[in-house]
């Protein structure tokens, strides 16, 4: 009895060790076979990549296949709406060209020099299918589809700067914040119409609204370029790209009011003091719907759900070409006086130094150093989106009620297009070349540990 259990022991003892041992081998054999499989995937990759030619012009190039065959069931349902002078195949032909004019231009690379931003091709790609004789004749987009276009593409954009935001940063400088936004556009504004008013003769009505036109910052070109600084840990201790960020926005919504109540006067033959408090009636009315639907916001969605964002996005890659496209096909090469262009870019260039200027003052007493006072001077220049929503409601807004103010509406929307072509791409430029020089690099971890540890001024 008592030697048979030491027997029982050695075997199982031997068993365990054999089994131990197989596991082992197998688990080397595993990672064996992952060593051997890993770089096999690899080589594929890379194989597969040299075999692509262009891989942005091959997306382009599928994109195009899927529109043509959304296009075809689209024909089966409507009919000639997608066919040539219809309204959706002059919606397909803008968006496509938009969507190739911005690809073509991410592939343009300089060395040493950001990329240029891939909304200027969008708006090249509109302005050659307004003004080339074949693509002209075919592309016809009524002018109630253009506008709701371009006011959802606001809307949108407005959105994903909201979702953007740093909230501890944003406390810290919303003093800052309302300075920066309320300031430099109303400034602008003024500058703006004062210039345009001795230089270009518009009457003081149409002077004032040009200036809330060309007043406001676009977020279209400052919201991805401090997206990208903030990623990478640049300016994020002052929270510079967050004060950007969300005083793009405010910045807007200034301009945008302006800009009603100018177009109230202009357009309407009413009481002056209504037209101006019409629009200050609408501004409270929007800030009481902020403040319920923020209320909402802060709950829903959770911040474990970044399916929004990935929707709010896609959405964005959709409009943005059509926005931009719509805004290059609202101008026309044989429509232009020859003096207008000269004058249009001396209104808009003097207008940006005194913005650029202002703004440097303004951030003189907000805890910046004279390096960072200059990259937010500077980068708070670029104009696109609202240019591109508001450039054009005047004129549609003359072609149907008030044929004799078309003229001044047609300048107005020049400035508008010359504005978004002059600062859109240098914008852009300026804060890729300027900001890794001119801003401090952190910590991205350590910054936001610090910044809810810390109390709002």
């Amino acid at each position: 009895m008592y030697t048979k259990e030491p027997q029982n022991e050695h075997l199982e003892d031997e068993n365990v060790q054999s089994s131990t041992i197989t596991e082992i081998l197998r688990a080397d054999e595993h990672e064996e076979t992952k060593e051997t499989i890993l770089p096999e995937t690899e080589e594929t990759k890379s194989q597969i990549e040299e075999k692509v030619f262009c891989p942005s012009l091959n997306r382009a190039i599928t994109s195009g296949s899927i529109l043509f065959m959304i296009w075809c069931v689209a024909w089966v349902f409507s009919g000639p709406e997608v066919l040539p002078n219809g309204g959706l195949f002059g919606l397909l032909i803008i968006f496509y060209c938009a969507l190739i004019g911005g690809k073509l231009l991410e592939i343009v690379k300089v060395p040493s020099v950001p990329k240029i931003p891939p909304l200027l091709g969008m708006l090249l790609a509109g302005f050659v299918v307004r003004n080339v004789p074949f693509l002209s004749d075919v592309t016809y987009i009524s002018n109630e589809l253009s506008s709701t276009l371009r006011n959802t593409a606001l809307t949108i954009i407005l959105v994903r700067a909201g979702l953007g935001l740093d909230p501890e940063a944003l406390k810290n400088l919303k003093r800052v914040c309302i300075r920066l936004s309320v300031g430099p556009c109303l400034m602008e504004a003024c500058s703006t119409a004062v210039i345009s008013h001795f230089l270009m003769n518009f009457p003081w009505q149409w002077a004032f609204l040009l200036g809330f036109v060309v007043g406001a910052v676009s977020p279209a070109v400052v919201v991805p370029s401090m997206l990208h600084l903030q990623e990478k840990g640049y300016g994020i201790e002052k929270g510079i790209p967050t004060l950007l960020i969300a005083a793009s926005s405010l910045d807007d919504i200034v301009a945008i009011s302006g800009f009603n109540a100018c177009f109230s006067i202009v357009f309407s033959s009413g009481n002056i003091s209504n037209n101006i408090l019409s629009p200050l009636r609408d501004a409270g009315l929007g800030v009481l719907s902020g403040i319920v639907l923020g209320m909402f916001a802060r709950h829903f969605p959770s911040s474990d759900q970044v399916r929004v964002q990935k929707i709010i996005g896609i959405a964005w890659d959709i409009f943005q070409p059509v926005l931009f496209g719509l805004v290059g096909a609202e101008v026309s090469v044989a429509s232009l006086k020859s003096n207008v262009i000269g004058v249009s870019v001396g209104t808009v260039s003097l207008a940006l130094l005194v913005r650029i200027s202002f703004t440097f003052v303004l951030m003189s007493c907000a805890g910046f150093n004279f390096k960072e006072k200059i990259f937010i001077a500077l980068s708070w220049m670029p104009k696109a989106t609202v240019q591109a929503v508001l450039g054009p409601l005047a004129l549609e807004k003359a072609r149907m009620s008030a044929p004799h103010l078309e003229s001044y509406s047609k300048d107005v929307m020049t400035v508008a297009f010359l504005a978004i072509l002059i600062t859109a791409p240098n914008g852009a430029l300026i804060i890729g070349i300027l900001g890794p020089k001119l801003l401090t690099r952190y910590d991205i971890n350590k910054v936001k540990m610090e910044l809810s540890g810390s109390q709002p001024h």
